[in-house]
């Protein structure tokens, strides 16, 4: 055989290899979440804010001390997923006695639409909670006016934690919610994220005396 046709016999094998391990590489699958249980099933919950949560956009942060959202963890067999997270929806949360960080501004959070939570066991447990659209709204009075909407045009995803406990805990720690802002004077009105913190405490509340608890 001689060089050239030895060459190109080469080159074809070589190109053959390495579409083959392309198409193989392109055809893993991804790997499949863990299952998840959450219990107990069927009970209703709370979350109430532990501290404060705050709710940052551009320059401006607004903070409530108090925030509550209630729920139900999803009957039997709902409650677990053998492959997955286990969804339960939640009331709007309430967000009250609230400030903001520019002087002469009041701000009031209004919330509507249905939210919802989803918990992933794991190391460590993961939980998303679900704005809807427009689902959350804070408007500001005083020195600036100024309205700044929540997943504005489609759900967010906000990224949190959940751990175990006496009571169990919900947290979000510089979670990313997408906004707009409008305004005159002193709005933040380029800002297209926000950043929200905050800790709730979950508590059973058809039974007291156990434990909202994400397993496997």
């Amino acid at each position: 055989m001689s060089r050239t046709r030895t060459a190109l016999v080469l080159g074809m094998a070589a190109a053959g290899a390495l579409s083959v391990a392309s198409v193989t590489a392109t055809a893993a699958p991804l790997p499949l979440a863990g299952s998840t249980t959450v219990t107990p099933a069927g009970h209703a919950f709370k979350a109430a804010l532990s501290g404060k949560a705050t709710l940052k956009a551009g320059s401006v942060t607004v903070t409530c001390t108090v925030s509550v959202s209630t729920g139900t963890v999803p009957a039997a067999p709902g409650n677990h997923n053998a492959a997955g997270p286990v969804s339960s929806p939640i009331s709007p949360p309430t967000y009250s006695s609230c400030t903001s960080s520019m002087p002469g501004v009041t701000p009031t959070v209004t919330t509507s639409g249905s939210w919802s939570v989803s918990m992933q066991d794991g190391s460590p447990i993961t939980a998303t909670m679900t704005v809807p659209v427009g689902g959350l709204v804070v408007h500001t009075t005083g020195l600036a006016t100024c309205t700044v909407t929540a997943a504005p045009s489609a759900p967010a995803n906000v990224a949190g934690s959940w751990a175990n406990g006496a009571p169990s805990s919900l947290t979000f720690t510089n979670a990313s919610v997408p906004v707009t802002v409008t305004g005159g004077f002193g709005c933040p009105t380029s800002a297209t994220s926000s950043t929200f913190n905050a800790v709730y405490k979950v508590t059973d509340t058809t039974d007291p005396a156990q434990q909202i608890t994400v397993g496997p």
